[in-house]
């Protein structure tokens, strides 16, 4: 088994609507996404021979699905009133709705099934602070 892992980081805020605690309010992180992908067989022939996938596209769809996230107010849709969204709007605040509650949890399932599609994802791991992080993976074998 080859396993392959990359990561890239982005700076973001958001809060959790409807919890007791200091995650509530707005507040920011820097990111650090990990992603680990795995198979068993390395390419054959051609330009990518002995790889299992070439680094430089692993390390692009991480980077690419990091940027969206770069530089923005991530918030759960529907948590923010349109009053609000439109102030926020009007002043060129960058935002980005998503569609579960915005934890590190959630972070992790939602790279893993958006990379899933065109990589053989193993593990992806998000750090919400260099000490925390949250897992996803899914039993299935490497192909």
């Amino acid at each position: 088994m080859y396993l392959l892992k990359t990561s890239a980081s982005f700076d973001s805020a958001h809060f959790l609507k409807g919890y007791n605690g200091k995650c509530a309010n707005l507040h920011g992180h820097t990111w650090k996404l990990e992603v680990e992908v795995c198979g068993s067989t390395l390419v054959a022939e051609g330009e990518k021979r002995g790889m299992l996938i070439d680094f430089s596209d692993l390390k692009r769809a991480v980077r690419t699905l990091a940027d969206r996230f770069d530089h923005t107010l991530i918030y759960e849709a529907g948590s923010l009133s349109d009053r609000a969204l439109s102030v926020l709007t009007e002043e060129g605040f960058s935002l980005t709705a998503f569609p579960l509650r915005p934890t590190a949890e959630n972070f992790a399932k939602y790279f893993y099934k958006e990379l899933s599609g065109s990589l053989p994802v193993r593990r992806v791991t998000v750090y919400e602070t260099p000490d925390n992080c949250a897992v996803y993976e899914e039993d299935k074998a490497c192909r």
